[in-house]
């Protein structure tokens, strides 16, 4: 491969068929790229068969060992009886294959809409979910996949944004505005008592929730790392601060059907919001040089985003010196 390809640059549609066949199945030749950026997704056709999804994982982003836990707690959930989507297992028990030097799972196809995140009921059933996905996770923690920590997902970020594509000219209004922010996150962090890092989701946002036959099915564990509860809850919220605390309410009153909450980590909703902002702008900086990014996200890397993103975090410093959600029990 020359200096100027990307790794992904393989995955030309022979390969990805011929990466399918190579697991004893037949294709019939279609192929569907799915919206991902991180990871490289295909739906395959099988011959006389539903299509399967294949996912090629991003070189050099997690190891052998962060995959398989990935896929092990899947597999953990899915012996719960929870609506998991996890992947397939070949006939010698692996589900973490290898082709053209990529790391690769193959998983079935299971369609769904997007929950409605405005019905009060359908939050409540998301809830229990939730509690019972939270109930599996504090079994055990995670021995290699990391933990959402204020080092990685902010004080990394601010370094990585500054150090790559950041205007001159933003960089100190940016690193000021951050520290800032970085030091109320940690008080807010400091604050809550008894705080406990489970094994979570880590990215529970509506495109990884399928709702079908009248239940969420949860997609997409690539993110799962060790983090506070309230991490796969607030994703969930939306609307005025009025609006989001009916939501919280109906989501916690599903999720103690089955798992305790500690009404102390709504404290950390806006925190983990602006960490979560902080990172995004991080992980599109690191991956500009893949083709795929400058393609899909043209509005990043230009004044108008740098200029939004220092704004949209100057309102997040106002809303963090605000009162929090509560809960009405």
């Amino acid at each position: 491969m020359s200096s100027n390809q990307h790794p992904f640059d393989v995955l030309t549609p022979d390969c990805v068929l011929q990466a399918v066949e190579n697991q004893g199945l037949l294709t019939d030749g279609r192929i569907l790229a799915l919206n991902s950026y991180e990871n490289r997704v295909y739906q395959v056709g099988i011959e006389d068969a539903v299509p399967i999804i294949v996912k090629f994982y991003r070189p050099q982003r997690w190891s052998d060992k962060q995959i398989l836990e990935e896929h092990q707690f899947s597999a953990e959930l899915a012996a719960a009886d929870f609506p998991v989507v996890c992947p397939q297992k070949l006939d010698d028990g692996r589900s973490l294959i290898e082709h053209v030097g990529l790391k690769m799972a193959m998983f079935e196809r299971r369609g769904g809409r997007a929950p409605e995140l405005d019905n009060l009921d359908n939050l409540f059933q998301l809830g229990q979910y939730m509690g019972r996905l939270h109930a599996v996770g504090e079994l055990k923690d995670f021995q290699h996949r990391p933990t959402l920590d204020i080092k990685s997902f902010g004080y990394d970020s601010v370094d990585t944004v500054c150090n790559t594509l950041l205007p001159d000219y933003l960089k100190e209004a940016y690193q000021t505005l951050c520290a800032d922010l970085l030091t109320i996150i940690e008080q807010r962090f400091a604050n809550v008592a008894n705080l406990r890092w489970i094994r979570c989701h880590g990215d529970c946002h509506v495109g990884n929730i399928l709702w079908r036959d009248d239940k969420p099915h949860f997609v997409d564990f690539d993110d799962a790392r060790m983090a506070p509860a309230i991490q796969d809850l607030w994703m969930l919220l939306s609307g005025s601060a009025n609006e989001q605390q009916l939501q919280m309410n109906e989501i916690i009153e599903g999720y103690e059907m089955f798992m305790p909450f500690n009404a102390a980590e709504l404290a950390l909703i806006e925190p983990l919001r602006t960490l979560r902002l902080m990172h995004y702008s991080a992980w599109l900086a690191k991956r500009w040089g893949d083709p795929a990014f400058p393609m899909h996200f043209p509005w990043f890397n230009t004044e108008i985003y740098w200029g939004q993103h220092i704004l949209e975090l100057r309102e997040q410093l106002s809303v963090l010196q605000e009162p929090g959600l509560q809960l009405n029990r």
